[in-house]
């Protein structure tokens, strides 16, 4: 059976969704509280630095888009399974599926590159201050953000073309909390070269190159930052590439984990906890860590507020 059959439907079914665990209730009231939080949140965070002139900055530009991508990654994937906790309908067809698989790998491809140019951002600011606002003015600022989702839009579209060619023979359940890709190539029958191609070369482009950037970049930073002698100094840059910091290792780790573990029933309870935890309670914390760690942003949420 090919998946371009218009009939052609999945059954998601995670874990907590078993008929041997008694976890519906607090998963629907753990994903709406997770959804709520994250979209209040993030619009806050757009809100204060859209208000605040002092946040007019390449940094708060980025964490703006840092924002809008957390809150696709949790819209794309929690009102959905909110709907399957609620109606126990658990089918979804194949377009709806591809839908699904499109505008997710948008908000990761976009997600990367949002890291990655907020760690060249901080980059420009301590080891080269002087030349920070000339390297960073208006028109670069403009074309990273039209790169960031130019590139995210192109690269998501390719991947889910390359999802149009997979055969599905027997098993059309899906044990994750969403149509993700991983779980399709793991029920799939047939037709993944494509795909494969293009996810080893994410995995060289996105994942191998930009973390070894960003790796490199934050090596030069905290080589700078040692080397300044006040200590108020050395706090405040400490403080400003802290939540950046953060941010990245988290996400890197828990999405880099999901795709290193093997295709198995006995890791589906981690994987599926993973990507949950990169999906959707990332998104949340992403703002939380950002205005919890910065002066700037705590007196620009003060001002908001009062």
């Amino acid at each position: 059976m090919e998946n371009t059959t218009t009939n052609l439907e999945f059954y998601i079914l995670p874990y907590f969704m078993k008929t041997e665990n008694n976890l519906l209730m607090f998963s629907i009231v753990f994903f709406f509280f997770i959804y709520f939080i994250g979209i209040l949140a993030n619009i806050i965070i757009i809100t204060a630095i859209c208000l605040d002139l002092h946040l007019h900055t390449p940094m708060y530009l980025f964490l703006c888009n840092l924002s809008v991508v957390d809150m696709c990654y949790t819209t794309v994937t929690v009102p959905k399974l909110l709907y399957i906790l609620l109606s126990d309908d658990k089918k979804i067809s194949f377009t709806h599926c591809l839908i699904q698989i499109y505008f997710f790998f948008i908000a990761a491809s976009a997600e990367i590159i949002v890291i990655f140019v907020m760690a060249y951002d901080r980059y420009v600011a301590i080891c080269h201050p002087l030349n920070y606002h000339s390297i960073l003015n208006r028109d670069a600022c403009i074309f990273f953000v039209m790169v960031i989702w130019i590139c995210a839009c192109v690269n998501s579209s390719l991947l889910a073309k390359s999802i149009l060619k997979m055969m599905f023979c027997t098993s059309v359940t899906i044990h994750q909390f969403f149509c993700d890709a991983k779980a399709l190539l793991n029920i799939s029958c047939g037709g993944t070269n494509m795909f494969y191609i293009l996810v080893y070369a994410n995995c060289f482009l996105l994942g191998f190159c930009l973390v070894l950037c960003n790796l490199v970049s934050y090596i030069k930073i905290i080589n700078v930052i040692l080397t300044i002698k006040s200590k108020d100094g050395r706090s405040k840059a400490f403080s400003t590439c802290s939540s950046h910091l953060i941010v990245m290792a988290t996400y890197y780790a828990s999405a880099i984990s999901v795709y290193m573990i093997p295709p198995s029933e006995r890791y589906s309870v981690l994987e599926q906890t993973l990507t949950m935890f990169y999906t959707t309670v990332l998104p949340m914390l992403n703002p939380l860590i950002y205005s919890l760690r910065n002066k700037d942003m705590q007196h620009s949420l003060r001002k908001l507020v009062s």
